[in-house]
Formats: C-alpha cells, sequence, structure tokens
C-alpha cells in the first residue's frame, strides 16, 4: 500500500448542519508525509487526535484560536478511498454537509483518481487488545492484518438494535457504507436548534425518524449503523495514517473514538 493524493483538487460547497453556515470547502493534492491538514485561512491544523475537541455529536478540531467542526464524514471517505496526504481548504467553521453522508466525497474522489508515490503508506497497527469504555459504551481495537469493523448500536425506539461487520477497502466502503445518512430523532431537533446545533439540517441531509418510522426511505434497513461505521473510519482518520486493525464498538460514538485515537497516538 503506497502513500496517495488526489490527481486533481476537488471543491465541494454547502451549508454545515450543526451552524448553519455557507462554506466552501477545497481538497488539494499534497507531497507524501502530509498526512490530512485543514487550512483555517492561514491556521493549519493537522487531522490528528491531539487537536481533537471532545463532542458528542461531532468530530471538531482546534488550534490557535480556529476550529473546525463535522468533519467526520470528509476525513471518513479519504481515509476509505485510499488518500493519504491531502490539504483541506476550508473558509468557514463547519464541512458543509452536502446530502448528509460520504457518497459526494467518496465519488468524487473515485472520479478525479489517485496520484501514488513510491513511499509506503503510514500504517497504525497494534500488537495487543485495547479497551476504553463509559458505562455501556464500549471500543475494543484489536490486532489484524487489514482493517475490518465490528458495530452494534443499540438506539431508541424505533430505530432499535443493529450490527454490522464490514472490511473496510474502497469499493466496499462506496458500495456499503459512503450513502449511509446521518440521522436524527424529530422528538430531538428542537432541543438541539435551541442549543445552537442543527440550523443547517433538513429532510435533504438527515434521515429524520419521528414515532412511526423513518420519514424518508432507507437505503437499508440497518442504514443507521452503517452510519456510525462511517463515522468511526472518519474519527479514526486522526491516529494519522492507515488503521491496520479490527475494531469492535459498542454503542460507541466521536467522543470515545477520539480519546482512544488519542490514547493509541500516545501509546506509539
Amino acid at each position: 500500500m503506497n502513500a496517495a493524493t488526489l490527481r486533481a483538487p476537488l471543491r465541494f460547497c454547502g451549508v454545515g448542519l450543526h451552524t448553519g453556515a455557507d462554506a466552501t470547502m477545497e481538497l488539494r493534492p499534497a507531497q507524501p508525509g502530509t498526512g490530512f491538514v485543514f487550512d483555517l485561512v492561514g491556521v493549519r491544523v493537522p487531522a490528528v487526535a491531539e487537536y481533537a475537541q471532545e463532542s458528542p455529536l461531532a468530530t471538531m478540531l482546534a488550534r490557535d484560536g480556529k476550529s473546525v467542526t463535522t468533519i467526520e464524514h470528509v476525513l471518513s471517505a479519504l481515509l476509505a478511498m485510499g488518500v493519504s496526504d491531502v490539504e483541506i481548504a476550508l473558509d468557514g467553521p463547519e464541512a458543509p454537509i452536502l446530502d448528509g453522508s460520504a457518497r459526494p466525497y467518496a465519488d468524487a474522489i473515485a472520479e478525479v483518481g489517485l496520484r501514488e508515490s513510491a513511499q509506503a503508506r503510514p500504517v497504525f497497527a497494534v500488537e495487543r487488545a485495547v479497551e476504553l469504555r463509559d458505562g455501556d459504551r464500549a471500543i475494543v481495537v484489536l490486532p489484524s492484518d487489514s482493517f475490518r469493523v465490528r458495530f452494534i448500536g443499540d438506539f431508541a425506539a424505533p430505530i432499535g438494535t443493529h450490527y454490522i461487520d464490514v472490511a473496510i477497502d474502497p469499493q466496499v466502503y462506496r458500495t456499503e457504507i459512503a450513502s449511509a445518512r446521518t440521522f436524527a430523532f424529530l422528538r430531538d431537533v428542537e432541543a438541539m436548534r435551541a442549543a445552537g446545533l442543527a440550523r443547517g439540517g433538513s429532510l435533504d441531509n438527515a434521515l429524520v425518524f419521528d414515532e412511526d418510522g423513518p420519514m424518508q426511505p432507507l437505503q437499508w434497513p440497518n442504514e443507521v449503523v452503517r452510519h456510525k461505521v462511517l463515522d468511526l473510519i472518519g474519527d479514526f482518520a486522526l491516529l494519522g495514517a492507515y488503521p491496520r486493525c479490527e475494531v469492535i464498538a459498542i454503542k460507541s460514538g466521536h467522543a470515545l473514538h477520539t480519546r482512544i485515537a488519542r490514547e493509541l497516538r500516545n501509546r506509539g
């Protein structure tokens, strides 16, 4: 597996899911060894766990007074589609939500193609199991020859409990994971907006559940847990290298993912 960057820049425009602010984001080819780096109007923030700020509803990075949030979808697509080095220029406080999934990013990456380097892609592997728990939530990282995710999601009605076991590679990612949309309960939306969140959310960019079920057609019966895997992949990009490990996640979210990414990096 060699290091790779984009063959040409990619540009995305839209609103942020939580801030509702307009944003333009450009993914730019970068030299081997760059990793994923955000350029926030002059402040460069490497997408690694040391700069992560714990947030229950999105992944956030901050440095030198600048921050950027809801970056998990673009990082997920970059990592899973084989990109190892890219500069992400963003002129707003939040990445555009687009359709609520990572499909627009993954499709664009596949269309523009990758330029491989002669250098090997950095890989993050573990030699023994590492586990974190937070109440009834847990995440375990195990040694493996490839990147695999097993996720158990347990949600309030009408969603319920769902499970997925998936080996991550570009083809599987595009067909089984990338299109899964972010989701919310209708009963929670007003409270979120009162707290200054979900200002850019709509039925066009989020899967919404009312008391009777989903308000839009599901792409898969377990679309919700597929989106949880999408998010986890983006959060594991904060390792700063390609994860060569198996991840078992039980009801976990962004906060637990960034915590274990930080601990793994600290362990070296």
